[in-house]
């Protein structure tokens, strides 16, 4: 049996896709999670093969979440089920680590074949994301992150979420501000401004905004 999490802050969407993938052929859901810190507390309990993803959820959204998890627990693997299919979000999810990415207009079959994509070793992508990495990649290389730095040239060893922190403090927002802006938790915000901090070497926000635009992440 493929052991499954779900996690979706919408109840009645985290009941329903739990009530579909436990209906498919060799699944089973061992748990569901209303949010990112419940999803990474969950894969800890119960080691599932893979986790459904939701990406705007409150406390950890699901990149962070993924991120979590990915590093934590590498035999888990990701698949993204969102409303959201715009390329920040693709790209996000996929640099924290997700294997697959589905919109929820998805079909069952869809679903299935995504889980047992990435449990056998690929990719379960939907075929309009794969287009969109496709046209990303041969547009001209890399594929840019956020504040148009090229994620694999930022500095100091920073994630992609954590030079788009950067990049909102150094245009003055404070912490709540980022946390709507990116439609996550101030825990979540405040966890990125503190690994961000200590990767740069900075002690304050000022210091902050002057690494910002020294390395040009604004």
């Amino acid at each position: 049996m493929t052991r499954v999490v779900v996690a979706d802050d919408q109840t009645v969407v985290r009941e329903g896709i739990a009530m579909l993938v436990g209906l498919l052929d060799g699944m089973e859901v061992v748990g569901a999670a209303a949010d990112g810190e419940e999803a990474v507390r969950l894969v800890a309990e119960h080691r599932p093969d893979v986790v459904l993803m939701d990406l705007r959820m409150p406390r950890c959204d699901g990149v962070e979440a993924t991120r979590r998890i990915r590093s934590q627990h590498p035999g888990t693997q990701v698949v993204v089920l969102t409303t959201f299919a715009d390329d920040d979000s693709v790209f996000a999810a996929l640099r924290a680590g997700a294997r697959g990415y589905l919109t929820k207009d998805a079909t069952a079959d869809e679903i299935a074949r995504a889980i047992k994509d990435v449990t056998a070793g690929g990719a379960g992508l939907s075929p309009a994301v794969q287009i969109r990495v496709l046209d990303a990649f041969t547009a001209g290389g890399p594929v840019e992150g956020p504040a148009g730095s090229v994620t694999a040239e930022l500095p100091d060893g920073l994630t992609a979420r954590e030079a788009e922190v950067l990049a909102l403090v150094a245009e003055g927002l404070s912490n709540a501000e980022i946390a709507q802006r990116l439609h996550v938790s101030m825990a979540t915000v405040k966890t990125h401004i503190n690994n961000l901090f200590a990767k740069t070497g900075v002690r304050d926000r000022a210091q902050a905004v002057g690494y910002a635009y020294r390395h040009g992440i604004t």
